[in-house]
């Protein structure tokens, strides 16, 4: 083993500040001790039910929440907060894809991950990079660092970037002292929860997954019908939350605004050019069904009529899953056609989930008719 050099700690600490630094990134040290009030807190949502079936870090909240389970020869955590907003980013809400995942946003994390932990093993420490890994909870570990403080979104936020930026770790043997925590909060600014387009905060830090979009995108199975509408042009993840965070504003104003893939362009690739675009995604059993279903969702709601051909093709596609949420999507874009559509699909439809979405399009559909009529009928009195 290596022979650490004689350094103080301070100066250890203020190198690898130093590198941080050079990336725009915040750096803080805390120990590995348990995060106890976490564990208590993702142990209540699994068994309220508000984790809905995420998993990660809600498999194994002991796990994620105590490091010297996963590192016992460690003594210190370097965490780091670094910005992950680029050319393109500017505040737009038309956006399909979340900006985290737009891209290979990790890839500074890893870079910076690298050098840090590169700088501990020359000076002859242990360490070891970690982030997005469910053996920590990363969001606590950057409170307890000072790099960061919790958000009534539940998101982790810091001076100059807001929620905009992602965490990495190095786990060392290195004596570093812990840096205090951050003396902040997010005092009377409630912006983040009515910004949330399924009412998904459901008290300041308390996020209901079963209603939380991020989640719902990355979930099996059929997307609530109640939440349908309110997914809005989305496709895999949702900013509302992080747009409408004050501390964040300065870093998203700098910036142009982009675009991404329109929910036509996604439908319309092959399963491999999907594949492809969703690489940094997470897609249950990496089946791009459930790509598909979110984009025909978020092609619905852009109520186009003309999309009506795009939609009654996936009526007729192999997947049930599929059928069901293009049935949903005629009623939602309303061509002339819709109706007659539904009609001679549900005559050939033997699975009783797909048959129940497309009668309930069809009654919102005649309903919506009859209330035109109502209507029709009623204006000429008014104007008499």
């Amino acid at each position: 083993m290596a022979v650490p050099r004689v350094k103080a700690n301070h100066d250890l600490f203020e190198e690898l500040r130093l590198i941080a630094a050079e990336q725009g990134a915040r750096l803080g040290v805390t120990d590995c001790g348990p995060f106890d009030s976490v564990r208590e807190g993702i142990v209540e949502r699994v068994t309220s039910g508000a984790s809905a079936r995420l998993g990660f870090t809600f498999n194994d909240p002991e796990l994620a929440t105590s490091p010297r389970r996963s590192f016992p020869w460690a003594s210190a955590i370097v965490v780091a907060a670094v910005p992950y907003l680029r050319d393109g980013d500017g505040r737009d809400d038309s956006r399909s894809v979340a900006r985290f995942a737009d891209g290979d946003r990790y890839d500074g994390v890893r870079h910076l991950l690298g050098e840090l932990a590169a700088m501990l093993t020359d000076a002859g420490w242990r360490a070891e990079e970690i982030f997005d890994d469910d053996r920590l909870v990363d969001r606590a570990v950057a409170v307890r660092a000072g790099v960061a403080w919790w958000g009534k979104s539940s998101m982790a936020l810091t001076p100059g970037l807001g929620p905009w930026f992602l965490i990495g770790s190095v786990v060392t043997d290195a004596p570093l002292e812990p840096t205090p925590p951050m003396d902040r909060s997010c005092g009377t600014c409630v912006a983040c929860m009515p910004a949330c387009p399924t009412d998904a905060i459901v008290a300041p830090g308390v996020v209901d997954a079963r209603r939380c979009l991020a989640a719902v995108f990355q979930s099996r199975g059929a997307i609530d019908p109640s939440l349908r509408v309110a997914a809005g042009p989305r496709v895999y993840g949702c900013d509302a939350c992080l747009t409408a965070c004050p501390p964040g504003d300065r870093a998203l104003e700098a910036l142009e605004v982009g675009s991404t893939p329109s929910p036509l362009d996604l439908l319309s690739m092959s399963d491999r050019d999907l594949e492809s675009l969703a690489r940094h995604w997470f897609v249950p059993g990496r089946s791009m069904r459930f790509v598909r279903r979110n984009a025909l969702v978020a092609l619905a709601n852009e109520q186009r009529p003309s999309h009506a051909g795009v939609l009654a093709g996936y009526l007729g596609h192999p997947d049930a899953l599929l059928r069901c949420h293009a049935a949903w999507g005629l009623q939602r874009v309303g061509s002339e056609d819709a109706l007659t559509i539904l009609e001679v699909a549900l005559e050939n439809e033997a699975d009783a989930d797909v048959r129940d979405e497309i009668e309930s399009s069809i009654a919102a559909l005649a309903g919506h008719a009859s209330a035109n009529m109502v209507s029709t009928l009623i204006e000429p009195d008014r104007m008499s």
